[in-house]
């Protein structure tokens, strides 16, 4: 509970922001897919004769971090519906918290995207809330690029949650301080992101504070339950999100790929713990 917490004190300047900027959609949309994690957990729980387990508050921060990366025109309908899939089909099915492979949150993202196509759309501008496109999106199609203070403050469309790079550093840095997520991921992630830009002819800031990178190595990658538990295996774990984003970024058929990125990692952990936990010392006669 306390590394729940933890987070959702790291989320609440991403959180108020997202309210100032979109107002109340995204109050609807955070309360929700929060109250709808939380309801069914606590009935997968109680039909399944399990313990009620709701009060570790992992629910709520699933639920939170589902509202933080969708767009702020989601139907809320369609953003319970990923929080309930996210929880049973992600989490409960899996053995419940700590057994879990998959992200809940993004499990529960990536259905919405496979199974209400479309609904994402449209994007809006942050306050006055008009459709328009997103910073990536306006990149890969006129080939103009965002401004970097915009970015940096969050003056851009976006989801809920990934628009405002600063608060997200500042979220992320806390976590990292409090050592609820180990920096070694969203490092190599950003280090990834960076070489690649490099060597690509890219503007590495531009990849850097775009999109939901920030959010999903700070936030999402990090999930200590579906992220690798040796140090090797977080570094490289975090750079292949990395490399994995930028290639959706430059030659994939979507502009963003840190959801694909994460969930398509997470599949390979136990693979990466197992080449990468320390070799046992031979015993001495």
């Amino acid at each position: 509970m306390k590394m729940m917490k933890g987070m959702l004190i790291a989320l609440a300047p991403i959180t108020i922001f997202a309210i100032y900027s979109y107002g109340l959609n995204a109050v609807l949309l955070i309360v929700v897919s929060v109250a709808a994690a939380v309801a069914s957990e606590a009935l997968y729980q109680y039909t399944t004769k399990k313990p009620l387990k709701i009060n570790d508050l992992s629910a709520v921060v699933t639920g939170l971090l589902l509202a933080l990366t969708v767009s702020p025109s989601l139907p809320l309908y369609v953003a319970a519906a990923g929080s309930v899939f996210g929880i049973i089909i992600g989490k409960q099915l899996f053995g419940g918290y700590g057994k879990n492979i998959f992200n809940p949150a993004l499990f529960g993202r990536l259905f919405i995207i496979y199974a209400f196509p479309g609904t994402m759309t449209p994007w809006l501008a942050p306050v006055d809330g008009t459709a328009t496109a997103t910073p990536l999106q306006i990149a890969r199609s006129e080939g103009v690029l965002t401004p970097l203070q915009d970015l940096f403050l969050g003056t851009v469309p976006g989801s809920l949650g990934e628009t405002s790079a600063l608060l997200i550093l500042i979220g992320g840095g806390w976590l990292i301080y409090q050592r609820y997520a180990n920096w070694r991921i969203p490092a190599s992630c950003l280090a990834a992101v960076i070489l690649v830009s490099l060597f690509t002819g890219q503007n590495v800031l531009f990849h850097l504070l775009s999109g939901s990178l920030l959010l999903g190595a700070f936030f999402m990658a990090t999930d200590p339950i579906t992220s690798p538990k040796t140090q090797p295996g977080r570094y490289i774990f975090g750079f292949g999100v990395g490399l994995i984003i930028m290639a959706m970024r430059l030659w994939g058929w979507l502009p963003e790929g840190t959801t694909f990125a994460i969930i398509g990692l997470n599949l390979f952990v136990p693979l990466i713990n197992r080449y990468t936990r320390p070799k046992p010392k031979p015993k001495t006669t």
